[in-house]
């Protein structure tokens, strides 16, 4: 998208079934579960660029013996340099042959050669960087089993609540970032079922070690989620390694966030996205299954695997922003939904240019727009077909008329290719803005100078600065009648607080155009009316969303409207038009996928709503802060 959204985290576990030495045999390498932990980890690189993290953990290692490692790194090429590193490392643990040769085996106790794996890919959604940052966290212990990994894609709006409560329970949380409190949380509960399962068995004569293998059998991951995560609010992905070798993955009961899996006699793997087990390892989409909300994926260190459901039931609202952006367009279905915006969203587009196909050249910016782009073309083509063939039936056409008619189509360009990053390096404010404004090269010549008209559609236009500073002052040059900028989403209204960096409503580009709106009007005692009861709601759990009243009496095309007029500066010489999805096209196209709280303030659980209160009230008191 034109204006830069954070993405979302992703993950990727992967859980040998077999001996080691099983995989060396039918696969050539010992490095066979590592090595497909990397292809799933750069298969979900859009997930990550602000860092990346893997643990290893081996299975019934001795005392004295390392069995969980751990390589993070918070380079924007992470996963390159953790796995060059782990290689690195291996390299000095190979087995040599009586001949003094290298082979592909490994000595034992060689580092990451392990039977469970968890990968993840970082977006920071609150712009902290660092390798402390990074996942997987772990919670280090003597006792094996009370030795925690947690890695996740998520947030949760109650984290405040959530760090009293630990100190309710007598702990003293190192920092108050959720991950933290995710891990301190499901850590102390684990704590306490292993120290229940001590002293029971202990009663009955058993030595400590002994006790240490029933643990392995009796210890309840299902209990211990469902106590640790009870009250958490957000949309959330966690999952965790248990040092004895059990291992989790906990959807939020909303599946605001998205998890996949699939299991064989061979493995067990669990990623943010299906296209990366489909290709890892060449499985049939209908075999790779998605984690139930509110449950847990449970794989024991046996390798048996559950699914119980860890939270009660609530209306499914999954992110729609996963089918229009985040995941990757390889998923067929997600390929389908997109390509269905951009035929749902057509006919606004031929009305706003006229129906007049023949003097309108089609584009996309950016290239992940490409699939709702190819959707709006064929709805085009449709159009032009039945054109050409109401002519037809009309009669009395030469030949001549005829071959014209037939040639007809869309005209489908190239207009604007992403130069390399421009680092703004230039102090004095105009002429950076010279040099923002150049960040797009585009085609000349396809153009006709005042008299064709250019329509450019996008994922979603968010803060509309890209447009504004950049993409528009370019495109103008080549002389457009009119430019028609299109978004395969709708207006973008309200903060995100579930894991995109989207909390600051004053950035929108919708909600600063209803605001203008407004005071145009003279409604300014009606903005301040709602800052006054979303102020008195801001620390409220159960406050309905007060800053929806910003959008009443406001229609679509009113806001789209005025973010045109916002757009349109001295330097654009072509009129301005801008279109957006509508919710109810979008909900045809992603007809699983009801999670649309950024487009309509329908938050999926309270914190939502008290995040949105808060945001207005920072942008009514001109404060530039999170709302959450």
């Amino acid at each position: 998208m034109s204006d830069s959204i954070k993405h979302e985290c992703g993950i990727a576990l992967i859980r040998l079934k077999k001996e080691l030495s099983y995989y060396q045999e039918h696969y050539g390498s010992t490095l066979y579960g590592l090595n497909k932990l990397y292809l799933l980890m750069e298969k979900q690189h859009n997930r990550g660029q602000d860092g990346a993290g893997v643990v290893s953990l081996k299975l019934n290692a001795e005392p004295g013996v390392p069995f969980i490692f751990r390589e993070r790194s918070d380079a924007s090429n992470g996963i390159s340099m953790i796995f060059n590193e782990i290689h690195r490392q291996l390299a000095a643990s190979k087995f040599v042959s009586a001949k003094g040769l290298e082979e592909e085996r490994y000595l034992p106790g060689a580092p990451f050669i392990g039977e469970l794996m968890l990968g993840h890919l970082r977006y920071a959604t609150h712009s902290k960087s660092g390798m402390s940052f990074c996942h997987p966290f772990i919670r280090e212990n003597n006792r094996m089993s009370k030795n925690l990994v947690v890695a996740g894609n998520f947030n949760l709006t109650n984290n405040d609540e959530l760090f009293d409560k630990l100190i309710e329970l007598g702990q003293h949380p190192l920092n108050r970032t959720d991950t933290i409190t995710v891990m301190e949380k499901i850590g102390h509960f684990l704590d306490e079922d292993i120290d229940r399962l001590y002293e029971e068995n202990a009663g009955k004569g058993y030595s400590m070690r002994h006790i240490n293998d029933l643990i392995s059998n009796d210890i309840s991951v299902e209990n211990i989620l469902k106590k640790a995560s009870h009250n958490f609010d957000g949309g959330f992905v966690m999952a965790g390694l248990i040092g004895h070798g059990d291992a989790f993955v906990l959807r939020d009961p909303n599946g605001i966030r998205p998890a996949f899996w699939y299991e064989d006699d061979e493995m067990v793997v669990v990623t943010s996205e299906r296209p990366p087990i489909k290709t890892a390892f060449n499985i049939d989409y209908d075999k790779i299954q998605a984690i139930k909300p509110g449950h847990a994926l449970i794989i024991k260190k046996d390798g048996s695997v559950s699914q119980p459901r860890i939270l009660e039931e609530k209306a499914l609202t999954q992110c729609s922003f996963e089918r229009i952006y985040f995941s990757r367009g390889t998923d067929s279905d997600i390929y389908q939904e997109r390509k269905e915006l951009g035929k749902l969203v057509a006919p606004a587009v031929l009305k706003a240019i006229d129906y007049d196909v023949e003097n309108t050249v089609f584009s996309y910016i950016p290239n992940t727009a490409e699939v709702s782009y190819i959707g709006m073309m064929e709805a085009v083509g449709d159009y032009q077909n039945l054109y050409k063939k109401e002519k037809i039936k009309a009669g009395n056409l030469s030949d001549a008329e005829l071959d014209t008619l037939l040639a007809l189509k869309p005209r489908s360009e190239k207009i604007a290719v992403k130069d390399a990053k421009l680092r703004t390096f230039i102090s004095s404010d105009s002429q950076r803005q010279d040099l923002v404004s150049h960040v797009y090269d585009t085609t000349y010549g396809v153009i006709r100078p005042g008299k064709d008209n250019l329509v450019i559609i996008d994922d979603s236009i968010v803060r509309g600065t890209t447009l504004k500073n950049s993409i528009l002052r370019i495109i103008d040059r080549l002389g457009p009648k009119k430019i028609i900028i299109v978004s395969s989403a709708p207006q973008i209204r309200f903060p995100d607080c579930y894991g995109i960096d989207m909390s600051k409503m004053a950035d929108f580009i919708a909600f600063r155009a209803a605001i203008e709106l407004h005071k145009e009007a003279g409604r300014e005692n009606m903005l301040r009316d709602i800052y006054v009861s979303c102020k008195e709601h801001a620390h409220d759990i159960n406050a309905p969303n007060y800053a929806l009243a910003v959008y009443d009496g406001l229609s679509d095309e009113d806001i789209s409207d005025k973010i045109a007029d916002m757009l349109k500066t001295e330097f654009i010489h072509a009129d301005v038009k801008v279109i957006f999805q509508k919710v109810e096209d979008l909900h045809k196209a992603c007809p699983a996928h009801k999670g649309d709280w950024y487009f309509t303030g329908n938050f999926p659980t309270p914190g939502g709503n008290r995040v949105a209160n808060r945001s207005y009230v920072n942008f009514y008191e001109n404060k530039d802060e999170r709302a959450y």
